[in-house]
């Protein structure tokens, strides 16, 4: 169901397209649901905006009057319509539109022809994330004067803001079923398993776990700008195909430090910097993007790196099926001193049961979840 904070008032959407087969289109799927502003020209767009307040944007590209990424940036050049989300919806689904589109500040790009049920999706979670921020903003203007018990509260909204855009990412890869969360269990255990470690004491003595977790869920943000042709595809990637897909680490970085522009908060934003930087590197030097060695890999970004193997080995794929938790560590053993920091697979090994209980507690979620009719879609083709 549409999440609506006022239940007698809809959300606005514009819609802008010169197409009028396309705005006939878009008011049967929406129609009902929202409150519709149809604009055929960007001109009547731009100054229908200085009259009226909406909630979202959907804005096609190649128009006749102005393109899409010039209404982008009138509107974001705007005080008053900057912070509107705008999300485009094309016939361009070449990756080059998409992340220029992105790097402008639209918040999702949706090539035609497109999923009525996907669309209605993801105008559902934008809606969600900006009431979130809302309140978040209406919270903190009056943060001052609140005790440090109300601190609490932030925290959890922030978090569950973050989880909104990482549900963003899992809705669009959905065959993860939760990876990002079950990740973050392992990454726990780990992570707490290195700060009782006095060889480590000198990085992590100034951690703050809960700023770490929380972090651990952007970690594969950038895949939000991954074509869906790589991202759902049902079998191994081909080498250029995998070429664009290791492109997900830089997205994200990209996307880490427009957080670190807005929120400000350096702790915060260097553990996602490190988590979605860093977990692909390996520590023979042949992983990606940097191709760092040894120790000149984050300590961070090296335990990310077991968490994120553990879960992608041990999870049902379209291309393969589970692996057990005994076979899973011992693939994790195997890569020891290459692929992962020797002395931190010692440090899991040591944690095999915690390990396997948080993974037998995930599996026995699953199990209810499918009994209640919430089963995760498992359709094509997630890439860790």
């Amino acid at each position: 169901m549409i999440p609506v904070e006022n239940k007698k008032t809809k959300h606005t959407i514009m819609v802008i397209d010169d197409n009028a087969s396309e705005l006939l289109l878009l008011k049967n799927i929406l129609g009902e649901m929202y409150d519709l502003r149809l604009c055929k020209t960007a001109s009547f767009a731009l100054s229908m905006l200085e009259r009226i307040s909406v909630d979202i944007i959907l804005l096609d590209i190649e128009m006749p009057d102005l393109n899409g990424y010039e209404v982008l940036k009138i509107i974001k050049a705007n005080p008053a319509t900057k912070e509107i989300p705008v999300i485009f919806l094309t016939g361009r689904s070449d990756n080059t539109s998409e992340l220029e589109g992105l790097t402008l500040g639209a918040v999702d790009y949706l090539a035609k022809p497109f999923s009525p049920p996907l669309l209605l999706k993801h105008i559902e979670i934008h809606l969600l994330i900006e009431s979130q921020k809302r309140k978040l903003k209406d919270f903190n203007e009056n943060l001052r004067g609140m005790v440090a018990a109300k601190t609490e509260k932030v925290l959890k909204l922030q978090k569950s803001i973050l989880k909104t855009v990482a549900a963003l990412v899992e809705y669009r890869d959905t065959s993860t079923g939760s990876h990002i969360e079950r990740t973050e269990r392992y990454l726990e255990i780990l992570v707490t398993a290195v700060m009782n470690e006095e060889k480590y004491k000198k990085f992590s003595e100034k951690w703050d776990i809960d700023l770490i977790l929380q972090s651990s869920l952007l970690h594969d943000v950038g895949k939000i700008a991954i074509s869906d042709s790589i991202l759902l595809k049902p079998g191994p990637l081909d080498a250029k195909e995998f070429a664009e897909m290791k492109k997900h680490v830089q997205y994200g970085l990209e996307f880490v430090e427009k957080m670190k522009e807005i929120d400000g908060e350096e702790d915060f934003t260097e553990y996602a910097r490190i988590m979605t930087g860093y977990h692909h590197e390996k520590w023979d030097g042949t992983g990606y993007p940097h191709k760092l060695k040894g120790e000149d890999i984050p300590l961070l970004g090296r335990i990310m790196a077991i968490a994120d193997v553990y879960d992608a080995v041990t999870s049902e794929r379209p291309y393969k099926k589970t692996i057990p938790h005994k076979e899973a560590m011992a693939i994790i053993r195997d890569g020891r001193g290459s692929h992962f920091d020797p002395s931190l697979v010692d440090l899991f090994m040591k944690k095999t049961d915690e390990i396997h209980d948080a993974k037998k507690l995930e599996t026995r979620k699953n199990i209810d979840n499918k009994s209640d009719g919430g089963a995760a879609q498992t359709p094509a083709g997630k890439r860790s």
